[in-house]
């Protein structure tokens, strides 16, 4: 690890973050702190370490995966379930800033680390706990899984043709999400912390939630009219016109032609001046009514045309228009290059990998990737030299199973 890379003008620069957990909604969030500056500290278990490092495409038995997530990380192998190791997650605490944990509800109380024994060592903590259901109510002891919150926070129902069974996003969407309202929490209590002379907290993430909180007017709806909303395919219920449209090349483009003047230049662009000009179609509400009949229309159009020359058009009508991007497909695109979204950095045999850029971009304080994720147990020396244990000591706990 190179800490001379270490951005020195972070944002979370001396902000320590304690994280337990493995695979996706708490350790993503712990990267996303990682990429602007907190010391993350990671424990693994040892032997193994965390499942992820060997999800989907693995080089040299890691997974690529492990590397991108796990940027800036350091590395620390600990037993849990052993009272010496109990104890060093004790002794991390101390002085840490937040504790992040995506266990099942309960099993770190059974280690002694749970909210009540961890506060009272670190009156400051923020403790961002993420599980499946939550911390209480009827179903919080139920293993929970992306998929899983993807189903009962509403979104598998919405997503696929309504002839067909529900499909997935294609990503853990639902852990992606937990993620980001854990690093929300996480900053939030930190301020209440530091500026509205506060105390520590912990937050509470339940998966489900995380993706019920994006579920837009579901509720709403069905409460006021009974309406359930039902899966529609490509279409954008009642927002028209907006969907996927195929070309006469066998490819697809996506049209988002559902403001009321980006509408207007989408039928003229089409050469459907009727359409434009048509005062039932003028408005949202009004287009809703007819979308079937638009849809039609741009098919009948977009058919007759290549991909290329419809972007073409589209592009020059100035209305929203795109290819379904594939990774190929992102991985040339000038405009992911010029924002510094694919980044190259290397891996420990000296192969050259690509990761995502990190977001959001900061105009003072930019996030940046300083290494890419740590090799199991690579920092668990340096890290327990610093809690104070001798070459001695560390040496007996690797030769116990510690660490």
């Amino acid at each position: 690890m190179d800490h001379s890379a270490i951005n020195q003008n972070a944002s979370l620069k001396g902000v320590k973050v304690v994280e337990i957990g493995t695979l996706i909604a708490g350790p993503y969030a712990a990267s996303l702190l990682a990429q602007f500056g907190a010391d993350v500290i990671k424990i693994e278990a040892p032997g193994d370490g965390d499942p992820l490092r060997k999800w989907r495409k693995l080089h040299n038995g890691t997974s690529l995966w492990w590397y991108s997530q796990s940027r800036n990380k350091k590395s620390l192998t600990l037993n849990l379930k052993s009272s010496e190791g109990q104890q060093i997650v004790r002794d991390l605490v101390r002085d840490a800033d937040i504790v992040i944990e995506n266990f099942r509800p309960g099993t770190l109380e059974a280690w002694g680390l749970g909210w009540d024994a961890l506060s009272a060592i670190n009156p400051n903590l923020i403790m961002v706990r993420v599980s499946g259901y939550g911390q209480d109510g009827p179903y919080h002891k139920r293993p929970g899984f992306a998929a899983i919150a993807e189903s009962l926070g509403g979104l598998r129902n919405l997503i696929g043709f309504p002839d067909r069974p529900p499909v997935r996003v294609g990503v853990s969407i639902g852990d992606t999400l937990a993620s980001l309202y854990g690093v929300i929490g996480a900053l939030l209590a930190m301020h209440h912390l530091k500026s509205n002379g506060g105390k520590g907290q912990f937050i509470d993430i339940a998966l489900y939630e995380a993706v019920f909180g994006v579920m837009e007017s579901l509720i709403p709806e069905y409460a006021a009219f009974d309406f359930v909303r039902e899966r529609t395919g490509a279409s954008f219920p009642g927002i028209s016109p907006s969907s996927t449209y195929l070309c006469r090349d066998g490819l697809y483009v996506i049209i988002a032609g559902n403001g009321d003047s980006i509408f207007k230049r989408l039928m003229h662009a089409m050469g459907r001046a009727d359409l434009a000009e048509d005062p039932a179609l003028a408005r949202n509400d009004g287009r809703v009514l007819h979308n079937d009949m638009i849809d039609a229309a741009i098919t009948d159009w977009t058919t007759q045309h290549d991909l290329d020359h419809i972007l073409q058009v589209l592009e020059a009508a100035d209305v929203p228009s795109s290819r379904v991007y594939t990774a190929a497909d992102i991985h040339s695109d000038p405009h992911y290059r010029a924002r510094n979204m694919i980044e190259r950095h290397t891996l420990p045999d000296g192969q050259p990998i690509d990761l995502p850029g990190v977001v959001p971009k900061l105009s003072a304080t930019p996030g940046k990737t300083n290494w890419v994720g740590p090799e199991l147990g690579q920092h668990t020396d340096e890290i327990l030299a610093a809690l104070g244990r001798s070459a001695e000591d560390i040496a007996r706990l690797r030769n116990d199973g510690v660490i």
